[in-house]
């Protein structure tokens, strides 16, 4: 896809229609293949139902590139009082039952719509802005109904090819120690065009020197905290931690299940409607905060801060990289899909910890982009001077204890909404997303 444009460039109408059209295509096929008694989920707190979430796409674009930008009139009388996510309570998303005609109806005539209604040539800046936003809603969607299908074990997503990815590369072990010192945290305001509120803005941090892995834990590491009682151990886990642990009755990650081979105990995991041999050498995934804790309390180590999970990305050793990249390996976009991370949902799951080299940041530290969401250490909290967008539920309600900040992105995140500044955020005993885990030092070596 077409690099976002930077800050003094513009957004035309032709980018904005292949971006629109883009994120549309991919939620189609993200449900095409799913037969009506699959879209009839169950009443789950961590999905949505799939018809409501294909209205709630159409919605939210109608709501801001024809009704707010627009001055147009709602296309459905019913449209609020069904999809408005702010205003309609989760367990109440499963009625009235929804058609999948009316509903994929909604959607093209929503999409045909805003793009008739696009200019030609450069867009205002305003409009330029919400179709940003109607897109990158949308991707974020998208992966959500990978998590859906994960959670009730379908089929792989039909964009998502199973495949190698990344050859296996050599990867030193260890940490890389950072020397700290003052460095912004956020997105500076000439960086781009589009950023979202809770990235604005940049403000000095102040980091003491840290030493942080050089890769996410692995299954291998972390099956070696499940042997050795970690599950049980009280001493390890924080008073939530235990609270959740107890109430789920959590003996390992939610998707593994032990197996034997050849009298010898192991781990098989669950992807998708597949189990698998458990991967040593793959990033551990779908483990909560609170289980990330726990490993980080077993094996001596803490979560990293998100300032300094930002600065291991971010920053460099050089002075000639003394300026933040945007990826962690620069500020150039790469040159194929695939080549650098593990991210955009075309190749099926996650690669090794030690794949896609070209992708270090440069203080060494590997696949900070990509393949698992990590958790840190860090509450959502707003930046210093916070202003929230015209999307104001995006991010202002979740400013809460239980919301932990996520970085870096996984391999089901659409590449173009990522970027070192980009803050994830869940509950912490979410394990239902894509995520895992890097460490930190706990005293420098």
């Amino acid at each position: 896809m077409t690099p976002l444009p930077l800050a003094a460039e513009a957004m035309t109408a032709e980018f904005a229609a292949e971006w629109l059209q883009d994120a549309r295509r991919r939620t189609l096929a993200l449900a095409a293949d799913l037969s009506d008694a699959q879209l009839q989920v169950p009443l789950l707190p961590i999905v949505n139902p799939p018809l409501w979430e294909l209205g709630h796409v159409a919605w939210f674009q109608e709501r801001w590139l024809l009704r707010h930008y627009g001055g147009q009139a709602p296309l459905r009388a019913d449209g609020d009082e069904l999809f408005d996510s702010s205003g309609v309570a989760h367990d109440t998303r499963w009625l009235p039952p929804l058609s999948r005609t009316d509903i994929l109806t909604y959607l093209q005539i929503v999409l045909e719509r805003v793009l008739a209604t696009l200019p030609a040539g450069v867009l205002p800046p305003d409009e330029g802005y919400f179709c940003w936003l109607a897109t990158m809603h949308e991707d974020m969607h998208g992966e959500a109904f990978t998590y859906t299908r994960q959670t009730l074990g379908y089929a792989p997503p039909p964009t998502a090819v199973a495949g190698a990815g990344s050859p296996r590369a050599e990867l030193p072990g260890g940490d890389v120690v950072i020397p700290g010192g003052e460095f912004r945290v956020g997105a500076e305001p000439a960086e781009r065009a589009f950023v979202f509120d809770n990235e604005q803005w940049a403000h000095p941090v102040q980091i003491a020197p840290f030493a942080i892995a050089r890769a996410a834990v692995t299954n291998g590491e972390f099956a070696a905290f499940v042997a050795d009682g970690g599950y049980h151990r009280r001493e390890l886990w924080s008073a939530e931690g235990w609270t959740w642990r107890n109430g789920a009755r959590a003996e390992h990650p939610v998707y593994w299940a032990a197996e034997s081979s050849g009298g010898a105990p192991g781990w098989r995991r669950r992807e998708f409607d597949r189990w698998l041999p458990l991967g040593d050498d793959l990033p551990i995934l779908h483990v909560n905060a609170f289980e990330a804790e726990a490993y980080c309390c077993w094996a001596g180590r803490r979560l990293p801060s998100e300032a300094e999970w930002e600065m291991a990305a971010a920053g460099g050793p050089a002075p000639a990289e003394a300026a933040k990249r945007r990826w962690p390996w620069g500020d150039s976009p790469p040159s194929k899909p695939g080549a650098i991370a593990q991210w955009g949902g075309g190749v099926l799951g996650c690669a090794p910890v030690s794949a896609y080299p070209a992708g270090d940041s440069a203080w060494g530290c590997r696949q900070m982009m990509g393949n698992v969401w990590e958790w840190t250490a860090s509450p959502f909290r707003p930046y210093p001077g916070f202003v929230p967008g015209p999307y104001r539920d995006y991010s202002q309600p979740w400013f809460t204890p239980e919301h932990r900040v996520l970085r870096g992105g996984c391999w089901a995140t659409r590449a173009r909404l990522l970027r070192n500044t980009w803050r994830n955020f869940y509950p912490t005993h979410r394990r239902d997303v894509f995520a895992g885990f890097r460490t930190c030092a706990l005293a420098l070596p």
